[in-house]
């Protein structure tokens, strides 16, 4: 059972060195997908959850815009993020 945890480990760490900042393209993709939940929930809010659909956008937003920066900093190229899914990332580990 050690065996097993110590390979499968092992495998997971040689495989995120295939690709660099893995858990920050991750996050990348889900907040991106969180910020269009976000707008398509505000198309169709109505009386008080304007307000709370608004609120969401602009801290989604701003999480968004804070990864962005921290990948171009780290050399991701962000136009090849959007190709991306979090399945298609999976499957590459």
């Amino acid at each position: 059972m050690i065996y097993e945890k110590y390979i499968k480990d092992n495998f997971l760490f040689y495989r995120r060195e295939k690709i660099p900042n893995v858990d920050l393209i991750k996050s990348i993709i889900s907040t991106r997908e969180d910020l269009e939940n976000a707008n398509k929930n505000f198309e169709f809010a109505e009386g008080e959850l304007i307000d709370y659909y608004l609120y969401q956008i602009k801290a989604t937003q701003s999480k968004y815009n804070y990864l962005l920066k921290k990948a171009k900093k780290a050399g991701i190229f962000v136009s090849r993020i959007d190709e991306l899914t979090i399945k298609n990332l999976d499957e590459a580990i």
